[in-house]
């Protein structure tokens, strides 16, 4: 039954397949990326830094001085510089 009411079933039971592997794969990521994470933990490491560090690296480097400046003036403006 490869074509059931219009619907390629066995090109739908392909990318079905795909997402499911592409998602095992991504879930053995993410236990990767979260040992990695507890190893930097055991060393002493700031992860929750290391998570701004990396969200900040992935930034455009316009965006990412944009977004330091408000929060310098907000920062200033609740007088938490100095």
């Amino acid at each position: 039954m490869a074509d059931a009411g219009g619907i390629g079933a066995d090109r739908l039971r392909s990318f079905i397949e795909r997402i499911e592997r592409l998602e095992e794969e991504k879930a053995a990521l993410t236990a990767d990326i979260r040992e990695v994470y507890s190893e930097a933990k055991g060393e002493g490491f700031d992860t929750k830094v290391m998570r701004q560090v990396i969200r900040l690296r992935k930034m455009d480097s316009g965006d990412r001085q944009e977004q330091e400046a408000i929060l310098d003036l907000y920062k200033q403006a609740l007088g938490m510089l100095g």
